[in-house]
């Protein structure tokens, strides 16, 4: 007789569903992939979306929308760089959010007035810290600003003083960064959670959390993600 596969089940209470999105596309994007080199231009502080980009998160949003998939989100929780609030707004925002936005650049024909998720801001999943003007972010009293619907409390510091002109991030750092991203949602009460972030900070934390699964199933979780690319994934709190 074949083997069948063991099945683990687990108390609802101890998994969260988790919908990882890397921001859509952003100008320096465009401009690093012609040159790596204009990442270090103050031309592209605190990057905002290109017009594909603006394209991407619409796509995006109607997709989910579609699906259903919006509805039984709880809450969003996004970088605090330009790029990532941009997406946010306007995948997961309600039409109200996007009208209030100063940011946001996608034809709200046909959007109706769907429950949306509460959009909450986070220094912990940002992109990788320093060098590049791209990811140092504006201030907070200047993002409540232009993302008045958006949560910014848990941000303490109004200037940017996680980022520095010398140093730039390592690879170990962003994934520690990332492991106390993780340990912090299992603080958080909801049990479906949207995350708007960045491919090194998705790339280094994924490749964390993988290294207690079997290689192939590591090199899937740690597929590049393209811009404005959504996956879910269950976590288990097996303890």
């Amino acid at each position: 007789m074949d083997a069948k596969p063991a099945l683990f089940l687990y108390p609802l209470e101890h998994s969260k569903i988790l919908h990882l999105v890397r921001h859509a596309q952003g100008i320096h994007n465009v401009a690093g992939e012609k040159d790596h080199n204009a990442l270090l231009s103050p031309e592209y502080f605190d990057a905002h979306l290109s017009p594909l980009g603006g394209q991407q998160a619409d796509n995006l949003r109607k997709q989910i929308r579609a699906s259903g998939q919006l509805e039984r989100i709880d809450l969003v929780i996004t970088s605090p760089l330009c790029r990532a609030l941009q997406t946010a707004i306007q995948v997961f925002g309600s039409e109200g959010q996007i009208n209030g936005s100063k940011e946001a650049n996608i034809d709200n024909s046909g959007i109706s007035s769907l429950k949306c998720p509460p959009i909450v801001a986070s220094e912990l999943c940002r992109e990788r810290l320093g060098v590049h003007p791209c990811d140092k972010r504006r201030t907070i009293s200047e993002n409540r600003s232009r993302f008045p619907t958006i949560d910014f409390s848990l941000i303490e510091s109004d200037e940017d003083i996680l980022w520095r002109t010398d140093a730039r991030e390592t690879d170990e750092e962003i994934a520690a960064r990332g492991l106390k991203f993780m340990n912090w949602l299992w603080t958080r009460p909801e049990k479906e959670i949207a995350i708007v972030t960045h491919h090194r900070f998705l790339e280094h934390t994924l490749n964390a959390l993988g290294n207690d699964y079997h290689p192939s199933v590591k090199n899937k979780m740690c597929k590049k993600f393209e811009n404005c690319e959504l996956r879910s994934m269950i976590i288990v709190d097996k303890e």
